[in-house]
C-alpha cells in the first residue's frame, strides 16, 4: 500500500475446536506486524466474532485469517477495502484527511459495533454515475451534514472496495450505543444520495471487547 491501509474484516463463527490462545497468538502477531486487531461479538446468528484488521501491508492480513483459521474459528464472511479520500472531500484540513487515511481504532467510548457494504446504483432513473459532479457534491454535502449531527456519539469509517469485493464501499460504524447506530442509519437513509441511489448489504450489529472475553 503506498497511500493508506488495506481493511479486512473477518466474520467468523465459533467451532468445538477454538484454540483460545492460538486465536490471541496470531492477532498479536498481526499487531507486531503493524496492524490494527479489532474484535467484537457480533448480536444474531449471522456470526458470532468479527476481527477486523487494518495494515499496510496485505500478507500480514493474509496471515492473520490464516492464523485465525487454524485457531478453529470459520470465516463465514468478509470484505475487503482499503482506507481513501473521497473526491468531495477536497479542501478539509490535513489533519482529518489523515485521520481517514489512518484511522486508530477502536475509538475510546464507543462500544457499539456495526459493518454493513453499499455501493451507488447505475439504474435509469438513477444512475449515480452519470449524474453531473457538482449535483453529486451537493449530495454528498448533504450526506455529510446529516452525519455531524450525531459528533461524539458515532464514529464512522468510510472504505473503498471497488474492484476488490462485491460492493463499492464498506461502512464501519462505532456508536455509544445500539440506539445510535439505528438513528443515524435512518436518518442518512433520507438524505438523496442515499434515497434514491444507495444500495445496501448485510448488516453485521454487536459489541467491541477484548477477543480472549468475546470468545
Amino acid at each position: 500500500m503506498e497511500t493508506g491501509v488495506c481493511v479486512l474484516h473477518l466474520f467468523c463463527s465459533t467451532t468445538e475446536n477454538v484454540d483460545r490462545d492460538a486465536v490471541k497468538a496470531a492477532i498479536s502477531a498481526a499487531e507486531s506486524d503493524q496492524c490494527q486487531v479489532v474484535s467484537a461479538a457480533i448480536l444474531g446468528h449471522k456470526a458470532d466474532l468479527a476481527v477486523m484488521g487494518l495494515g499496510q501491508d496485505v500478507r500480514a492480513l493474509r496471515t492473520l485469517q490464516t492464523g485465525l483459521q487454524r485457531a478453529g474459528l470459520l470465516v463465514i464472511d468478509s470484505y475487503l477495502s482499503i482506507t481513501e479520500v473521497s473526491e468531495y472531500a477536497k479542501g478539509m484540513p490535513e489533519e482529518a484527511l489523515q485521520a481517514r487515511l489512518y484511522p486508530q481504532l477502536p475509538p475510546e467510548g464507543k462500544p457499539a459495533f456495526c459493518f454493513y457494504p453499499m455501493s451507488k446504483r447505475r439504474e435509469a432513473h438513477a444512475n449515480w454515475y452519470a449524474t453531473p459532479f457538482e449535483a453529486r457534491r451537493d449530495m454528498m454535502m448533504e450526506h455529510g451534514g446529516s452525519g455531524r449531527k450525531f459528533a461524539g456519539k458515532i464514529v464512522q469509517l468510510v472504505t473503498g472496495s471497488t474492484g476488490l469485493d462485491d460492493f463499492e464501499w464498506g461502512v464501519t460504524l462505532f456508536g455509544i450505543n445500539l440506539e445510535v447506530i439505528k438513528d443515524v442509519v435512518y436518518t442518512m437513509r433520507y438524505d438523496k444520495g442515499s434515497a434514491l441511489y444507495g444500495e445496501f448489504g448485510t448488516f453485521y450489529v454487536g459489541y467491541l471487547g477484548e477477543v480472549d472475553e468475546l470468545l
